[in-house]
């Protein structure tokens, strides 16, 4: 069965929420969507039978799939162009959080040709958000940043590499269709990339400081769907693993408009400075970064241990959980193991301190404490 959720966007999930996006498009009076995809998802069989679905029912389809994984502007950039020669009228983003993130940055700029990044929500750019966007619908096929749901687009400066939010409620899908079965596909590395991306935003959205208990509650659910399903998904894909991961990588999302931490400054620089896979570099720092933030922390540690029913109810227990966890769904446990020298640390640590996530941390981080974390990460 198809489910529908309103929080507040509305979201389609279930095996066969795909089959719904003609209709909604008709429905709507849209006839020339603008698809924005990554180059992998764009050769699948499933996108393939999804682009002929629409082309059935004399829906014209654009295709844009010309972007990094870690993206930058000069994608966005490039795709609002192929909106702009084609002539489109709506925008559906369709794959990982790359993909959408993408999508969801064309959306902005179709209708806001300043400079992308002076709409940057770090430096106060979300006020100059005040036109509309085009229609804008999200499919996911990753399982794990949870951007279908989502209001913001993180695209990084070509030159600099340094991350950059673009923030507006205006930037939110109009409908999710969340269908599980487009996430059977997933090689097993990417499943558990991402869904450890979707656990640490879970996690690190529990811990984070700013009271919110509504996320709260969510997080703590989005952790206990993944402790269920996040092996069975990566090493032996049920439909059911599946459903809860994806669900599972959406409350996620929802969860950390509260706030990231650590762990999110410490795997940014990996992706913009090594191309590291985001899940990839969360995943390998989520234990570290757990282990920094105990101390003080330890009523919160207690309720994550209760929720991923641990034997020991504490923080040193949900670290050796997250190792344990990395080596049955085959995550390293070092940095070295993914392509970091000692020579990187230090500009690392530069790029982790200069990350917009780690001010939500629990507690402080400093440039030293980065330095160390990435040291004994090594």
């Amino acid at each position: 069965m198809v489910f529908q959720y309103n929080f507040p966007t509305t979201i389609r999930f279930g095996v066969g929420a795909i089959n719904e996006l003609p209709a909604y498009l008709q429905q709507k009076g849209l006839q020339k969507p603008l698809i924005v995809t990554d180059p992998t998802v764009a050769t699948l069989p499933f996108f393939k039978a999804i682009v002929d679905d629409l082309e059935k029912k004399n829906i014209s389809v654009a295709v844009f799939s010309d972007i990094h994984k870690n993206p930058v502007k000069s994608d966005v950039y490039k795709g609002c162009e192929q909106w702009d020669d084609t002539g489109r009228d709506s925008i559906i983003g369709i794959g990982g959080g790359a993909a959408i993130d993408v999508a969801r940055a064309i959306a902005l700029r179709v209708n806001h040709r300043e400079d992308l990044f002076k709409y940057d929500d770090l430096v106060g750019g979300d006020v100059y958000v005040t036109n509309d966007v085009p229609p804008f619908i999200t499919v996911p096929t990753t399982s794990g940043t949870g951007s279908e749901v989502g209001r913001s687009a993180i695209i990084a400066d070509d030159v600099t590499h340094q991350k950059k939010i673009l923030f507006s409620p205006k930037l939110m899908a109009s409908i999710v269709f969340a269908d599980p079965m487009l996430t059977m596909e997933l090689p097993p590395f990417i499943t558990a990339a991402t869904g450890m991306d979707a656990l640490t935003h879970n996690m690190e959205a529990f811990l984070a400081k700013n009271p919110h208990p509504l996320c709260d509650g969510i997080a703590l659910e989005g952790m206990s769907l993944i402790k269920d399903a996040i092996v069975e998904a990566t090493n032996q894909p049920t439909i059911e693993s599946r459903s809860k991961m994806l669900m599972a990588s959406m409350m996620g999302a929802i969860a950390f408009q509260k706030g990231l931490g650590v762990v999110h400054s410490l795997a940014h620089p990996l992706s913009s400075l090594l191309d590291t896979h985001h899940g990839l570099a969360n995943a390998v720092n989520i234990p570290y970064g757990m282990q920094f933030n105990i101390e003080g922390f330890e009523d919160k540690f207690r309720r994550i241990a209760r929720t991923l029913e641990l034997k020991e109810e504490t923080g040193e227990a949900v670290v050796q959980y997250l190792f344990d966890l990395n080596s049955k769904i085959g995550i390293p446990h070092r940095l070295k193991d993914i392509g970091v020298q000692p020579e990187h640390l230090d500009t690392l640590a530069d790029l982790a301190y200069a990350d917009f996530a780690h001010p939500n941390n629990p507690k402080p981080v400093s440039r030293d404490h980065f330095r160390a974390l990435y040291e004994t990460a090594l």
